[in-house]
């Protein structure tokens, strides 16, 4: 079985990076950008440069930009030529913990705390020890109505396993500020799955190759890029589960009013994604720059 690791970085290689390159069953993909130290070198994996995949796409490239998480979009394309069976889109500030990666759920009948809930999406950290914060590109008007009471045990087959994370958590500008959290996920609540859309995110997230063809972490609209490629790849009708915290987050310096503007559009339209895409997936592209729009179908040419 094909597993391999993918990320972008404009950092020399982190303690994270280092230890997902070390790991024998796995290969490592970074993709790099403009910023990413000109010295940059693995010991074990592959480095795709600028250059490298100008020549690859270059379209393509012009369409995503510079100097942008959503260059990882190339790390996806690498893998699908690579045959990958499973892919993990990780963060390099995201220190995986011993026996990361390891007896995975993917392609598994597996039992699940599994909630039902009748408003469109569903929040999977408020079902944890940490009920007060929320995940990042949880509709923000749905938060008071939040109710974890439906709760029982159910088997899926997940597409999807989107890990948790200790330390800082995948949460929104606004959670950030109020509450700053310092989290260690009981591991009790998991794995976790519902009936409704939910948000999971792009950096410590496992998914099987199956599911390359719609999974593209979208340019051009701020820090939604890998929240609405969740909702979107799960309207298709892939599911994700929750998994237990495998990695330590070591945030990376942020600039929090920043990164609220940036989230300015989910907040404005998560709510009409989650209730609209259900019955259409497509409808996403109403919510798309037409750049994006133009990344995006450029993306699924490397799949026809």
């Amino acid at each position: 079985m094909k597993k391999v690791i993918v990320t972008t970085t404009i950092n020399p290689p982190t303690e994270a990076i280092r230890k997902f390159e070390a790991m024998k069953d796995w290969e490592l993909v970074v993709i790099g950008d403009l910023k990413t130290p000109k010295d940059y070198k693995l010991n074990r994996g592959v480095y795709v440069t600028p250059e490298e995949q100008e020549k690859y796409d270059k379209d393509f490239s012009d369409a995503v930009g510079w100097n942008c998480i959503q260059r990882r979009n190339f790390g996806l394309l690498w893998a699908n030529d690579m045959k990958a069976d499973i892919v993990a889109v990780v963060d390099d500030d995201n220190i995986p913990f011993e026996g990361w990666g390891e007896n995975l759920l993917l392609g598994k009948d597996t039992e699940v705390n599994y909630y039902e809930t009748d408003l469109p999406a569903f929040d999977p950290v408020g079902a944890t020890n940490h009920s007060h914060i929320w995940h990042r590109g949880y509709p923000l008007q749905l938060l008071p109505k939040r109710d974890y009471s439906r709760k029982s045990k159910k088997k899926i087959n997940p597409d999807v396993q989107a890990d948790f994370w200790n330390g800082d958590p995948d949460i929104d500008a606004v959670c950030r500020m109020e509450h700053a959290p310092d989290c260690k996920f009981d591991e009790k609540y998991f794995p976790i799955a519902s009936n409704k859309l939910s948000p999971f995110n792009s950096q410590n997230t496992f998914l099987k190759g199956t599911v390359l063809k719609d999974y593209f972490l979208f340019p051009h609209v701020g820090r939604m890029d890998d929240i609405w490629a969740s909702y979107y790849v799960e309207a298709k009708g892939f599911k994700v589960v929750y998994g237990k915290a495998s990695v330590f987050q070591a945030r990376n310096v942020h600039d929090l009013v920043r990164d609220m503007k940036q989230e300015y559009v989910g907040y404005e339209n998560n709510l009409k994604i989650v209730n609209e895409l259900p019955a259409n997936p497509e409808a996403i592209l109403n919510y798309l720059p037409e750049r994006s729009k133009l990344a995006f179908d450029l993306y699924r040419k490397h799949f026809k």
